[in-house]
């Protein structure tokens, strides 16, 4: 009876801890609160960026910087409290690429960047936006790749410093044109380059999935 009583209280904790471990996994995640939190902030940063006082530049760069850290916290708290979950693999790369688009676009809608940035740039997410759905229907979902983490970072560090008009450098006296800010030399932001950096990144990742979902789309129909 002895044994018996302490087998079933073994199962019922057990039973409990399980329990408790797939209440993690639910949609209701702390790391899927926070990537809602991030998707909320998108709209009203854009709206205080585009607005065009330089009070609200600082506050845009707050709210830009808030948005950029919390994707580094939803991902950390995912995976070491073991709540990663199919929704917050869907939404978390969706926010970043609003986050980026907002940025990219506000920046040229205040005279920061050229017209020619933010096309490029959501020109190519578009493509993998529409790459991952086609994969999606294929029952294929590629994981996300370092270099595009990476690329990421440094657009998001790159539009900070261009909100924020801050760190100024010496741009390059290579006597370029107006649609190449930072190549005609005179003082710019340190952004600049950044947002060059990861445009060269950008596709750089495109190459890299485009490979990754031909292989999974061959090795799917040999199958």
């Amino acid at each position: 009876m002895v044994e018996r009583g302490r087998s079933e209280a073994r199962g019922e904790s057990a039973g409990a801890r399980s329990e408790h471990a797939g209440a993690g996994h639910g949609i209701y995640s702390v790391a899927n609160l926070i990537t809602l939190l991030r998707l909320l902030i998108v709209p009203f940063f854009f709206a205080v960026l585009v607005s065009g006082s330089e009070r609200s530049r600082v506050a845009a760069f707050g709210l830009y910087v808030l948005a950029a850290s919390t994707d580094w916290i939803d991902g950390q708290i995912a995976r070491r409290t073991h709540t990663v979950t199919e929704l917050g693999k869907i939404i978390d790369p969706l926010v970043d690429r609003l986050l980026l688009a907002s940025g990219v676009i506000g920046l040229y809608v205040i005279g920061e960047l050229p017209l020619w940035i933010p096309i490029v740039l959501v020109a190519r997410d578009v493509y993998l936006l529409y790459g991952s759905w086609v994969l999606e229907h294929k029952g294929i979902r590629l994981p996300v790749v370092y270099i595009g983490k990476v690329t990421t970072a440094v657009l998001l560090a790159g539009f900070s410093s261009l909100i924020a008009g801050w760190p100024r450098v010496s741009g390059l006296a290579l006597g370029g044109p107006s649609w190449l800010p930072g190549t005609a030399g005179g003082s710019v932001t340190l952004g600049i380059y950044l947002v060059y950096a990861g445009m060269v990144l950008s596709f750089a990742t495109a190459v890299v999935y485009t490979r990754h979902a031909r292989a999974a789309v061959r090795g799917g129909n040999e199958v």
